[in-house]
This record gives structure tokens, C-alpha cells and sequence, in this order.
């Protein structure tokens, strides 16, 4: 590749007004609209006593544009100033400065960021109801829980604490934020996230997890999961707490056990030839040692968790046990044993694949990382908090943009959608005041683009039926 010309140096000139980077926010923002965002985020976010008037003034649109700037890549305050330039002002009304958005963001408390949080429930809900975004779901869905360490620097952060992170199967202290995200998936969809709350860096793990879970098994029974619900989680989600969120809202739940003293005699129970090798569909990789794994053997036993609790539950304990590759030499073969709860009625090798498909959650977590959250913006926690769920709001619509897109992009990662729908160049024309905007010529991806395209500004709503 080289370059057909040699330039000068003012060859290049900022001086169109029609050009558009991130034509794909068209048919991405059509969809918002037709899902009801802007009206949802109107009549929940209401800023009563702000500390500056005109920073809660208009809450609706400005929120609208720094998700729309999240779906477009933004991952700092500043970055939104991208909707405001070439042809966009053409496009959108209603986009406000950043630093407009980040008053506003400044004026969240805790309550108003529940009334955010109740926005990207409804919406996911509104999402469901337009696109195909679960499908399986009157089958099986899964909700699953975690929570992540988004690392900040400096001393003006509020909430920011030093807090456990596992780095290359270590476990480390960093200063952050502590994000509590759950999400939704099906055996066919890519997850979404449907409860997403921002907590201080030292946080326990599982602190809030049971009502996470309560508002997130809501959610999926709005967003048309009829079917079993399956809540999954790790060892710090086994808690009686989780399992009575769980058993309250008639769902099942497939959770790590920490192995505490009665763990481990359970565990030595279970005879030697009750275990049953099972090889998963791919090798994955011990958590603890790094090591490739492409088999173990599964074997169960059934166990009484909480005992000394009112809330204690009898339920399988499913094990799971690999060689100890520590110990490749020894005279005898030296296990690693990954015990589970459940009371699923799925055979035990089963059991064990859907509980590991848990780790789908950390696609979510990439994909946020890769975007809106590389950064925690703000000084401000409340604004923070305003940040983390506009993030879970851009990734569901992203995600709804992938579905109505078809083809792969159904269970595409966030930033593979911006780069092949939402970041297209465009030059936007007018005659006879009819809008049309011209796209490149051979753009790679040009038919699930219009697939999006047909599929929002091509939408026909159902009309009510009259009588």
C-alpha cells in the first residue's frame, strides 16, 4: 500500500460540514428512539435539589448524548465532543457539550443513580420486546453475577480503595472502583447486562449480590424468559443470600462453595469410582495455575449448605477435579477439586459445561473495558456511578443494533459493531431537502448495515387494533 500523491503541508483541511465519522449512530439512535430511551429517561431522572440549577436542567438529552457517545467509542467525558462535529449537528439536535454532560453527571447521589438503574431495566425490557436480543429464552436463560476492579490513580477519586484483582492467576491489591454487573444470556444470545451498580474498591464481591439478583431475575422475566432461569456465580456469590434471592423468585442457581471444613468432608465422601471423566467442547485455563485444561472427571454427592441457618438448603454438590499440574511427577495423582451447588436436574457431566459457561460474563466485562469503562471519568462518585450504568445502557443497545444487523453480528464484541456498523464515514446531501447519506463504495460490511438500516428506519410499528 502507498500512498498516489505527495501533499503539502496545509493539504489537509478541517472544513467540511457535511462529512459524518460515526454515520451508524443513525439507525443505532432510530432504534433508541423506537424503544423509548429519551422518554423513559424523561420521566425516571429527576434531579430535585441540584447543587447548580442548569446542571440538572434537560437530564433526558444529555444522557442520550453521552450514551450515543459511548455506542460511538467515547470512554472519557471529552470524547463526546465527537458528536459535534462535520454533518452531526445536521443529524441530531439536542447534543450537548461534554462539559454540559459532565455537570450534569456531578449532581448524581445514590437515589439518582437507582432511577438511572431503573431506566436500563426498562429499556433492556423495551429492547426485548422490539428485537429477537434472547433468543432461547422461553427455554433456558442465565443470569449471571460478578463484579470487577477498574483500576484509578491519584487521590481525588471518592470511594476509590484498594481492593483484590486476580492478575495472571494472582491475586493483587489496586486502588479502584468495584463495578457489581449482572447480566442476561440464553444457550443461543450474547449476554446483556441487566443490573449494573458501582460500589468503593475495597467492597466485599458478593455485597448487594441478593438484590442484584432479585431485580435481574425481574428483568428476565420481563424481557420474555418464560422458561428456567438459571442464576450462576462464583464463590463469592455462594451465600445464603444469593440462594434465597434465587429460590424466592422460583428460579435455579448453579454456585461455587467456598470449601470450608464441611465442603471438603463432602468432597471425601464421594467414592472413587463415582467419578466420571468429562471432556469440554474447548480446553480452558486453570484459574490457579495458568495450565491448559481439555478434561477432568465430574462426580456429585449430595450436601446441606447453611446448616446452621434458617435459610439452609439441601442441593447437589457437584465436583469437579483435574490433576494438579504442580505435581506431574507424583507417585500418585494429586487432585484439585472446583465444588458447585445446584439444584438443577441436569446429569452431572452437563451440570458442570453450563455452570463453567458462567465465564460468558467476562466477555461483557471486555467488551466495557475495551470501551466506555477504560477510564472511571469523573472525581465524583455519584458521577461514576451515572457512568457505569449509561455504559450497561450503550452495551444493550449495541448489542439490539447486532441483532437487528443479523448474520454474526448477533453475538459480535461491542468493539467489532463499532468498527463494521456504528464508525462509518458518510457525506450527508440534501436535494430537494430529502436527507440521503452516501457511503463509501465497497464498504466491507455494507449488507448487515442495511440490514440495520432497513430493519430501524425502515421500522413500521404495529398499529393498535381498533374495534
Amino acid at each position: 500500500m502507498r500512498l498516489f500523491h505527495t501533499f503539502a503541508e496545509g493539504s489537509a483541511v478541517f472544513d467540511d460540514d457535511n462529512l459524518v465519522s460515526v454515520a451508524g449512530l443513525v439507525p443505532v439512535m432510530t432504534l433508541a428512539e423506537q424503544t423509548g430511551l429519551t422518554s423513559m429517561l424523561a420521566d425516571k431522572v429527576a434531579i430535585a435539589s441540584p447543587r447548580i440549577t442548569s446542571g440538572s436542567a434537560n437530564p433526558a438529552p444529555k444522557l442520550a448524548t453521552l450514551i450515543a457517545g459511548m455506542c460511538a467509542g467515547a470512554d472519557s467525558i471529552d470524547d463526546i465532543d465527537l458528536l459535534r462535529s462535520g454533518g452531526m449537528g445536521h443529524l441530531f439536535g439536542g447534543v450537548y457539550a461534554p462539559s454540559t454532560v459532565g455537570t450534569l453527571l456531578r449532581e448524581f447521589s445514590f437515589g439518582h443513580a437507582k432511577q438511572l438503574e431503573s431506566v436500563m431495566r426498562e429499556h433492556l425490557s423495551a429492547l426485548a420486546a422490539r428485537t429477537d436480543l434472547l433468543p432461547g429464552a422461553q427455554t433456558r436463560c442465565f443470569v449471571d453475577i460478578d463484579s470487577l476492579l477498574r483500576p484509578v490513580y491519584g487521590k481525588q477519586k471518592q470511594g476509590a480503595s484498594y481492593g483484590h484483582a486476580k492478575i495472571a492467576g494472582k491475586q493483587v491489591l489496586r486502588k479502584g472502583l468495584s463495578p457489581l454487573a449482572a447480566t442476561l444470556s440464553t444457550d443461543l444470545a450474547a449476554p446483556v447486562v441487566a443490573g449494573m451498580r458501582l460500589r468503593a474498591g475495597k467492597t466485599g464481591s458478593g455485597k448487594g449480590a441478593g438484590s442484584m439478583v432479585t431485580e435481574a431475575i425481574g428483568v428476565a422475566r420481563a424481557a420474555g424468559a418464560t422458561g428456567t432461569i438459571v442464576v450462576r456465580g462464583d464463590s463469592a456469590y455462594g451465600n445464603r443470600r444469593v440462594v434465597r434471592a434465587a429460590l424466592r423468585a422460583g428460579a435455579l442457581f448453579s454456585l461455587v462453595l467456598t470449601k470450608n471444613a464441611a465442603v471438603k468432608k463432602a468432597i471425601a465422601s464421594i467414592p472413587d469410582d463415582a467419578w466420571t471423566p468429562v471432556r469440554y467442547p474447548g480446553a480452558v485455563r486453570d484459574p490457579d495455575t495458568g495450565e491448559w485444561i481439555s478434561d477432568a472427571e465430574v462426580a456429585e454427592t449430595s450436601y446441606t449448605a447453611f446448616a446452621s441457618t434458617k435459610d439452609r438448603v439441601t442441593a447437589r454438590l457437584i465436583v469437579r477435579r483435574v490433576k494438579d499440574a504442580r505435581y506431574p511427577d507424583a507417585l500418585f495423582p494429586v487432585w484439585r477439586h472446583h465444588p458447585f451447588l445446584t439444584n438443577s436436574q441436569e446429569p452431572v457431566a452437563d451440570a458442570d459445561i453450563t455452570h463453567r459457561k458462567h465465564a460468558v460474563i467476562e466477555t461483557v466485562f471486555a467488551d466495557l473495558i475495551d470501551g466506555p469503562l477504560a477510564h472511571m471519568p469523573s472525581g465524583k462518585f455519584g458521577a461514576n456511578s451515572a457512568w457505569v450504568i449509561c455504559a450497561g445502557i450503550a452495551h444493550n443497545l449495541l448489542r439490539a443494533a447486532g441483532t437487528l444487523a443479523g448474520g454474526n453480528h448477533r453475538r459480535a464484541r461491542a468493539a467489532t459493531l463499532r468498527r463494521k456498523i456504528v464508525n462509518i464515514p458518510a457525506r450527508l446531501a440534501r436535494p430537494q431537502r430529502r436527507p440521503i447519506l452516501h457511503l463509501p463504495t465497497h464498504w466491507p460490511w455494507v449488507e448487515p448495515w442495511l440490514m440495520l438500516w432497513h430493519n430501524t428506519i425502515g421500522y413500521t410499528p404495529p398499529q393498535p387494533v381498533t374495534t
